[in-house]
């Protein structure tokens, strides 16, 4: 436990957390809607410094991030506790919990540079849960990681205020972040927050003022986030404030937690979607939770031709070559070199 940044204290003991959008005020003895971010005598406190739930050597692909190192090993950890409560989520164990959570190990931002070294990972993947709710660690971790010569990845809903961002922002490489739908009403039902715009603000903000490599991630939900008015608006905003040249990723929804009810997403659906965003203009457009399906692969905006083949996170084929399609001399946004390279998988280093 150490005291949290980013927040403010307000008389009688209250303290407004200035963290995120919710910008939580807390009463003494009380926690933020993350459930890691508590008042204790006047004064916030964050409880997941150092407490890692989760550690694995992860394919990048997985992220996912496909135009990003491919084909390299991302260092993964996540923590404990979320400031959404999204009803489909597959972590949930981890993300709707706190500090009492049985499987929490110790650790240290040195610590993890160091496993990450040592297992020859090119990447640190703050994952698995929110990772800007882990604020305090991810910044000192990231700083080490930089110095080390490593990458620094989130995987994120991007709900993160704008000064905190841009104090973590130098230090991140890559992003994969979750537009969860472009519903406001969405977000209030299925996530327990008021709207997806600062989502949207930081992703054009990570991209555009900072150069953060960023990936888009739509998980299509049936009859919830499904309609292709809303896969065209979606498709149309990522052209128009990120660039027709972001990679984005629609994925496939099984049931899971609070919306086991619901069927798993036709394939049909999230291949209309993958139409739709090409339709928009958008250049790499991929499917998720399909594997072998063609939708995986990269293909070159001119020449039409299969660049990266892959099955799930493999990768089986790939042809670019400095920068450019094999066939036709194409830039292709892809950054870093890819290697072929085996990894030995690791849970629990």
């Amino acid at each position: 436990m150490r005291e949290a940044m980013y927040w403010e204290p307000l008389g009688e003991n209250r303290v407004r957390c200035r963290l995120c959008p919710l910008n939580c005020i807390i009463n003494e003895g009380k926690r933020g809607s993350c459930k890691i971010r508590k008042n204790i005598g006047g004064i916030l406190y964050t409880l997941n410094y150092g407490k890692v739930s989760s550690m694995a050597l992860d394919p990048i692909e997985k992220k996912p991030l496909f135009h990003f190192h491919p084909g390299s090993c991302a260092f993964s950890i996540g923590t404990v506790g979320c400031n959404m409560h999204c009803r489909h989520c597959q972590n949930w164990e981890i993300s709707q919990a706190d500090e009492k959570f049985p499987y929490l190990q110790d650790a240290t931002p040195e610590g993890i540079v160091s496993l990450a070294k040592h297992y020859g990972c090119e990447s640190i993947a703050y994952t698995y849960n929110e990772p800007t709710i882990w604020y305090e660690f991810v910044l000192d971790t990231a700083r080490l990681a930089k110095k080390a010569g490593l990458n620094n990845i989130l995987v994120t809903n991007g709900y993160i205020n704008e000064e905190p961002f841009r104090e973590l922002a130098p230090y991140i490489d890559a992003m994969n972040i979750d537009i969860k739908a472009f519903d406001d009403k969405f977000y209030m039902k299925i996530a327990s927050v008021p709207g997806g715009e600062p989502s949207r603000r930081i992703a054009v903000m990570a991209k555009k003022e900072f150069g953060i490599h960023v990936e888009l991630t739509y998980l299509i939900i049936p009859g919830l986030n499904d309609r292709e008015e809303e896969f065209r608006t979606f498709a149309r905003w990522v052209v128009e404030e990120m660039g027709a040249d972001t990679p984005a990723h629609f994925s496939r929804f099984f049931p899971h937690y609070r919306l086991s009810n619901l069927p798993p997403t036709p394939v049909g659906t999230i291949e209309r979607a993958y139409r739709i965003a090409r339709e928009e203009g958008l250049k790499f457009v991929y499917l998720g939770n399909v594997p072998g399906h063609e939708g995986e692969n990269t293909y070159c905006p001119k020449c039409g031709k299969p660049l990266i083949v892959r099955w799930g996170f493999t990768i089986e084929e790939y042809h670019i070559k400095d920068g450019k399609c094999e066939y036709c001399g194409e830039p292709i946004p892809v950054i870093g070199r890819y290697e072929k390279k085996h990894y030995k998988r690791v849970w629990w280093l």
